[in-house]
């Protein structure tokens, strides 16, 4: 006899799905009866918001949901912060949980790991939220979550199973295959109108975000039709490769930036929500599109949102560029502003690389040293320096190659779970996966470290490089800048090496770039993880000089 939980396991391999990120619990152990048997490989976090993290890398670097099987009460509102990023970010992520008895769901008994209503906790940071109140409801309940990460914005969702579900007789749902949906397509009449006013520009502009990653062939056509400078969100870096004459990076919150979007008659803005974290890092206001707007997204809400277009279009990113693509090769190509495309973009280039000061360079070097030893590394950032100013100043050959929480939802201790999961996903196959590198800072790290753990356990060879400088610096200098005296900001800062070694994991401290070279060498043959130490003061009094 199948249990609801043994045909869960089965449907979700059907599905494709090939890891699962999860703590097994008392009211989870149900979840797990099939598992063993399966071709599913599991992994054990410290925590559930590990678990949730490394679900969400796994989803950026293979493009489809990473799934947590969690236990009720404490294991979801562990959880939920990591939802929170995967959410903002708009990244698939299944969370499967089980919650109490249905005779006992809302009792207020004081059963163990009871929550008043734990799918209303959830349902602020997911698609949906769904309690399966029979293993019958199970192949449809799937279906619909598949459905949101095929067809729709994709986002977290969360099903939770009863414990009396879970164990429900299920044979006769072992016949039950995977629902597919596809995206829209894009509708033939605004196709037209956006075509036509497209064509009619003499300095068209591009801004791409991570909505678009799937679109970056049919995106570079259609800019280099156009000559439109393409400026993409930080999630959208490596859209088009570093080298492209039309690449004009993620600089939306530069003055040189924003002076060309403000000459720019047309933006089309394809995959980006217009939002503060991607054009306002600064967080002083300021970002414009004078000219004509034309938004590109598969969500229709999101089409109005931040800024309002003249024409807007609902559809799967890639379908809608190539469609535009095809409707303006039948058109005439009226005359391009001679000073724009290509030309205007190499101008920008350089006025924004006058700009970089001693210590971004300094931070630059850091990260081109790791591209320079590892170029098809994967780059997972929190919120620490290097990250901040890699955000505007490198840039990638591919998509899927740099992503972090500096942005969007902003949480710490992000990047080592998610990086582990980056690592899992960015290949079917171990040997083709791609160097996976943490870029953290010591605060940061101290939300997640446990995790290192984690990947010595899975042999996972991440690579963890740590900004070290001593506590919350950039906090601090904030509150110095309102005139706030700093508390709080000047944490304890622990033997990160030894505390490393004590996890199971390599680690050494570099104070220069042969060192992080020579270093990261050594990582990346490792089966394991290793910690990269880099004390920032020693590190720019090395760089900069």
């Amino acid at each position: 006899m199948a249990t609801c939980g043994e045909v869960l396991v089965k449907l979700l391999e059907d599905y494709g799905v090939d890891h699962v990120f999860g703590i097994p619990g008392v009211h989870t152990v149900e979840l797990y009866r099939g598992l063993a048997a399966s071709s599913i490989r599991h992994i054990t976090p410290r925590h559930e918001q590990g678990a949730g993290f490394m679900a969400d890398g796994y989803s950026r670097t293979r493009g489809k949901p990473g799934v947590c099987f969690i236990i009720t009460g404490p294991g979801m509102t562990n959880i939920t912060t990591a939802m929170g990023q995967a959410y903002a970010d708009s990244i698939p992520m299944l969370v499967i949980s089980s919650v109490q008895s249905r005779s006992q769901l809302g009792g207020g008994r004081g059963k163990l790991h009871e929550l008043p209503n734990q799918s209303a906790l959830v349902a602020g940071v997911a698609a949906f939220s769904q309690t399966l109140m029979s293993a019958d409801d199970l192949p449809q309940v799937l279906a619909r979550a598949f459905a949101v990460f095929d067809g729709a914005r994709p986002r977290p969702v969360h099903i939770e199973i009863p414990l009396d579900v879970l164990v429900e007789p299920a044979d006769h749902l072992l016949a039950a295959r995977p629902v597919r949906t596809s995206r829209a397509g894009a509708a033939p009449q605004a196709v037209r109108q956006m075509a036509e006013r497209l064509a009619k520009a003499r300095r068209p502009l591009i801004l791409a975000g991570g909505g678009a990653l799937a679109a970056g062939a049919a995106l570079a056509r259609l800019a280099e039709h156009l000559q439109a400078p393409v400026a993409l969100t930080i999630n959208a870096k490596g859209l088009l490769p570093a080298n492209h004459p039309l690449q004009i990076g993620s600089t939306q919150t530069l003055p040189a930036t924003r002076a060309l979007v403000a000459e720019a008659d047309v933006v089309l803005a394809i995959g980006t929500e217009l939002a503060e974290t991607d054009y306002d890092v600064t967080f002083k206001g300021g970002f414009e599109i004078p000219g004509s707007l034309l938004r590109i997204d598969i969500d229709p809400d999101q089409t109005v949102r931040n800024y309002l277009p003249e024409l807007a279009l609902v559809a799967d990113a890639e379908q809608a560029a190539e469609a535009l693509l095809a409707a303006l090769q039948a058109q005439p190509q009226p005359p391009r502003d001679s000073e724009w495309g290509a030309a205007r973009a190499a101008r920008l280039r350089q006025d924004n690389a006058a700009t970089w000061d001693p210590v971004t360079l300094s931070q630059t070097r850091l990260l081109t040293g790791i591209l320079e030893t590892l170029p098809n590394a994967i780059l997972v950032g929190d919120s620490t320096q290097p990250v901040y100013t890699g955000n505007l100043t490198l840039d990638m050959a591919q998509p899927r190659r740099w992503f972090n929480a500096s942005t969007g939802y902003g949480t710490l201790g992000y990047a080592l779970p998610a990086a582990m999961g980056a690592w899992l996903g960015s290949a079917e196959v171990p040997a083709r996966r791609a160097p996976a590198v943490c870029l953290i800072g010591d605060g940061g790290l101290q939300f997640t470290l446990p995790e290192l753990a984690s990947a010595v356990e899975a042999q996972v060879p991440l690579i963890v490089l740590l900004w070290n400088n001593q506590g919350y610096e950039e906090i601090k200098k904030y509150m110095v800048n309102r005139d706030i005296e700093p508390v709080g900001v000047d944490i304890h800062t622990p033997d990160f090496v030894g505390v490393a070694r004590a996890l199971g994991a390599e680690a050494e401290n570099v104070g220069d770039v042969a060192q992080l070279q020579a270093a990261l060498g050594r990582a990346v043959e490792r089966r394991g993880p290793t910690l990269i130490q880099v004390d920032q003061g020693q590190w720019q009094a090395a760089v900069v000089g």
